[in-house]
């Protein structure tokens, strides 16, 4: 499949991303979001963004920009990639409406972090069509996309979807369906250690980060990296790996609760563990 159409559904930081690289890569994009200016919100990030690289010799922004416009309810496509909320319940009514609108043959694709792709693909009447396309923030920069296969998805829509994200200029890589996946099931623990670390008073925020920067040679902290994520959204995440694989080295340290009790979310709303301008 050449996927020419593409139904982006969420406009925030992923979903902006998403749609930023898949317009890049010549198609045309749909993106449909349902709350006030988000769509507003989510191509200023995309022209700031695309400037940066155009700025470094890459493809004109106003070009890229051209082949996205918003969609005010879903419209029909050759794919859904989703980048909503990370609610289990929330996807679920999201794939049934898509399966009522998208073409039979389309690909119905979920940018989840973690919950079941089997799940989604069971509310739909093409659970076939059904598949993980987890990508990675900032989209635009970095390359892995996780594809990850239902029980039910087809060898013909993984290989379709492993082309897209090549095409993309994306480094897929399989995994099968459970819980957290590959990536999430090791860094979402990591993540959670550190904050016990910062909890337990072993060590300060800097001094946990600088360890696994300069120890590890990790590119980012795993606080800061939270920050990045989203503290809710971490919090989400170990929520579905401790129900899902049952085991209590999962549950979500009390700091990160009490932090996403507290409001302080990471760099969305400007503190989690750092403060932020």
């Amino acid at each position: 499949m050449s996927f020419e159409r593409v139904l982006v559904v969420g406009a925030g930081q992923m979903g902006a991303g998403i749609a930023q690289v898949v317009a890049a890569s010549g198609r045309q994009v749909l993106l449909h979001d349902p709350f006030p200016g988000a769509v507003e919100r989510g191509l200023a990030a995309m022209g700031k963004s695309l400037a940066k690289l155009e700025a470094r010799g890459g493809p004109p922004a106003a070009e890229v920009l051209a082949r996205v416009r918003e969609s005010a309810e879903l419209a029909a496509a050759d794919l859904m990639i989703e980048a909503i909320v990370e609610d289990a319940d929330a996807k679920e009514q999201l794939f049934r409406a898509a399966d009522e609108v998208l073409p039979a043959g389309a690909i119905l694709a979920s940018n989840t972090s973690s919950i079941p792709i089997t799940s989604l693909a069971a509310v739909t009447s093409r659970p076939d069509r059904v598949i993980g396309m987890h990508f990675f923030n900032p989209v635009p920069v970095l390359q892995l996309v996780e594809v990850i296969r239902a029980l039910q998805t087809s060898d013909a829509t993984a290989a379709a979807i492993v082309g897209l994200a090549r095409d993309l200029g994306k480094v897929p890589a399989e995994a099968n369906d459970f819980p957290g996946f590959v990536s999430n099931r090791i860094l979402m623990p990591f993540v959670n250690e550190a904050a016990y670390a910062l909890m337990e008073g072993v060590a300060e925020a800097e001094a946990i980060d600088t360890i696994a920067k300069l120890g590890f040679a990790h590119p980012m902290g795993p606080l800061a990296l939270a920050d990045l994520i989203g503290l809710d959204t971490c919090v989400a995440i170990m929520e579905v790996l401790h129900a899902g694989l049952g085991d209590p080295k999962y549950a979500p340290c009390p700091l990160l609760r009490r932090y996403v009790a507290a409001g302080r979310l990471g760099r969305k709303s400007g503190r989690g563990f750092y403060e932020y301008a």
